[in-house]
This record gives C-alpha cells, structure tokens and sequence, in this order.
C-alpha cells in the first residue's frame, strides 16, 4: 500500500477514486502513568509516557488507515493526514485520513 501526503504519486496515474478512507484509535494513560506525567509536567519538559502512547497511537491509526482503504479495494491512500483531539481529561483521540484509490504506474 502506497500512503502519500501528496494528491499524486509521481510515476503513477490514478485509475480511481474509491472515496474516503479513515483509521481511529482512543487511547488513555492508566493512572499510574497519569500521575507519573502530572509531577513531570510540574518541572516542565517533554513528558516521554504521552510522547510514547501518541506514537503507538499513530502508528495503529495508520495501521487501521491501511486496513480500511484495502478493504475498499484500494493499493494507494492520497492526501493522507492525522488528525487528533481530547476526549475527556484523560483520553486522546488519534484519526488517519485519507482517499483510497487505484493507481498504476504511467505509461
């Protein structure tokens, strides 16, 4: 599976559009990493648990992205992007987007 930021993939046409396509993940640190995370920010910096759960989040949301478009017939995903947002005080939610579609190597 081709996953491109881009409207095109150089090299290639587009044979067809299939629509949207789309990978959600919710995720939530346990109370244990909540509380290692609130006396981190206290001192200031990157607080590594958020950093590494978002990571893993994004890294699903693409993988779930990919499952989505293939489903729908596709071997490209254009215009791919993340979204994220709050859910709550305690959960993050993670979206990767895109337009599945066929494409081929021009001729």
């Amino acid at each position: 599976m081709i996953v491109v930021t881009t409207e095109n993939v150089t090299g290639h046409r587009t044979v067809r559009m299939l629509g949207q396509c789309f990978g959600v993940v919710v995720r939530s640190r346990g109370l244990g990493g909540n509380l290692v995370a609130s006396l981190r920010s206290i001192v200031g910096g990157e607080i590594h648990e958020y950093t590494q759960m978002l990571e893993e989040a994004r890294r699903h949301a693409l993988d779930r992205l990919v499952h989505n478009a293939t489903s729908m017939g596709a071997n490209a995903i254009l215009m791919m992007r993340f979204d994220s947002a709050e859910i709550g005080q305690t959960m993050s939610e993670i979206v990767a987007y895109g337009t599945a579609a066929v494409i081929e190597p021009a001729p």
